[in-house]
C-alpha cells in the first residue's frame, strides 16, 4: 500500500531538460508545464549538469545525446557515478535512431528512448511512466528500509531477552552461596576491565561483561550440603564439587549464540591452571583460552575479598599477594601483571559494587610493585 499520493508526486518532480538547442527545451517545458509539472529546470550546457545534479537530487533528467563540449554518452557515465546505486532517471531524446547509439545507451542504464521529432503525447506517456516507476521505486526502497528496521529493532529486543534471562539464571547460581548477587557483578566488570586492558577488541570485552557472570552456573547442580560446607571438602566431596564445570558446559552448549558459546568456553576453563594441574582437562599455558584465563584472575580476587558462609573476607593486600604468588602457577603471568599494575581500576569497581555492610576499600597503591 502507498504511503503518498501516487499521481500528486509524479507532478510535483524535479525535472532537468538538458539540450543544446533553445527550440527544444522551450517547446519541452511547455508541453510538461501544460500537463502540470511544476519543477522544471534546463540547461544548454552540458558541462553544468553535474552541479546541478549536486544540489538538487532529480526524479528524471530528459537527455539530448548530440551535443557540443560532452555529449549524452559521456554525460551518462557521470551521472552514473553522481547516482551511485540509484535509480539513474534518464530519459534520452535523440534523432539518431541507429542500432549503435540506443544499445550504448541502454548499456549506460538509460531507461527509456524518445525518438525525434517525437510526438507530444508519446512524450508525455514516457516522461509519466519513468516517473511512476521511479517513485515506486523509492517507495519499496523506503518499504524495504522499514522492515530492515524493524528486524533490527526486533533482533534487538530478543537479544536483550536472552541477555536477561542469562543474567537471571547466573544470579540463580550466585545466590546459591552469596545472597547479594555482587559478586558476579564485580568479577564481570572485573572481567571486561582486564580484557581490555589486555588489548581484547570491544565487541569481546562487551561479550565478556555477560559471558562472565554464567562462570558458575553449574554450581545449580551441586548439593548444598557439599557448596555450603563450612570447613574442608573430602577428596569425594571435592570430586563432587569439580562437577560444576562440567554441568556449566552442558547447560551453556549452544554454539549458535556467540555469548553462549563464550560462556561456556569460560565455565569450562575458569578452573584450568596456567602450569596445567587445573581440571577439568589439565590445559596447560595458552592452550586454556585467553576469557577463562582472563575470569580465572577476576572470579579468584573477588572471592578471596568476599565473604561466605564458610569462609570471612581476606584483606585486599592478601589477596593482592595470593594472585603476585600464583602467577606462572594459577594465573597467566602476563595477566597477573596486568591486573595487579592496574589495581586501582579493579578497587574502582569494587566500590560501585559492594555487598552491603562490606569494608569499603582504603589506598593500596603501595600493592603495585
Amino acid at each position: 500500500m502507498l504511503d503518498f499520493d501516487l499521481p500528486a508526486a509524479i507532478k510535483a518532480s524535479q525535472i532537468l531538460v538538458v539540450d543544446d538547442i533553445p527550440s527544444n527545451i522551450k517547446l519541452i517545458t511547455s508541453v510538461l508545464t501544460q500537463d502540470g509539472y511544476r519543477n522544471i529546470d534546463s540547461v544548454m550546457d552540458p558541462r553544468q549538469v553535474r552541479a546541478m545534479v549536486a544540489g538538487k537530487r532529480y526524479d528524471l533528467i530528459l537527455l539530448d545525446i548530440r551535443m557540443p563540449h560532452l555529449d549524452g554518452h559521456q554525460l551518462i557515465e557521470l551521472l552514473r557515478a553522481d547516482y551511485g546505486s540509484d535509480y539513474l532517471p534518464v530519459l534520452v531524446l535523440t534523432a539518431q535512431t541507429d542500432e549503435g547509439t540506443r544499445r550504448r545507451a541502454l548499456e549506460q542504464g538509460v531507461r527509456d528512448f524518445v525518438t525525434k521529432p517525437f510526438e507530444l503525447w508519446e512524450l508525455l506517456h514516457r516522461v509519466r511512466n519513468m516517473l511512476e516507476v521511479r517513485m515506486l521505486y523509492h517507495q519499496l526502497e523506503r518499504y524495504s528500509g522499514q522492515l530492515e528496521q524493524r528486524v533490527q529493532d526486533r533482533t534487538r529486543e530478543l537479544e536483550e531477552t536472552r541477555l536477561d534471562v542469562l543474567r537471571r539464571l547466573a544470579l540463580v547460581g550466585e545466590f546459591r552461596d552469596n545472597d547479594t548477587g555482587m559478586h558476579v557483578r564485580r568479577m564481570s566488570h572485573y572481567s571486561r576491565c582486564l580484557a581490555e586492558l589486555a588489548g581484547m577488541p570491544e565487541s569481546q570485552c562487551a561479550m565478556i561483561l555477560d559471558a562472565a557472570p554464567l562462570h558458575d552456573i553449574g554450581k545449580i547442580g551441586i548439593p548444598d550440603g557439599i557448596l555450603l560446607k563450612q570447613g574442608a571438602l573430602d577428596p569425594k566431596e571435592w570430586s563432587v564439587m569439580q562437577l560444576h564445570v562440567e554441568i556449566g558446559g552442558k547447560m551453556l552448549a549452544d554454539e549458535s549464540f556467540e555469548l553462549l558459546a563464550m560462556a561456556r568456553t569460560i565455565a569450562l576453563g575458569h578452573h584450568e591452571r596456567w602450569d596445567g594441574t587445573g581440571y577439568p582437562t589439565g590445559l596447560k599455558g595458552e592452550a586454556i583460552p585467553l576469557a577463562a584465563r582472563i575470569v580465572t584472575i577476576c572470579d579468584v580476587f573477588d572471592a578471596l575479598t568476599s565473604s561466605r558462609p564458610y569462609k570471612p573476607a581476606w584483606t585486599i593486600a592478601d589477596a593482592v599477594q595470593f594472585v603476585r604468588d600464583n602467577a606462572g602457577r594459577q594465573f597467566d603471568p602476563g595477566l597477573a601483571q596486568l591486573f595487579i599494575d592496574n589495581l586501582p581500576k579493579f578497587l574502582a569497581i569494587r566500590e560501585r559494587f559492594l555487598d552491603p555492610d562490606a569494608p569499603s576499600s582504603a589506598p593500596l597503591e603501595h600493592l603495585i610493585a
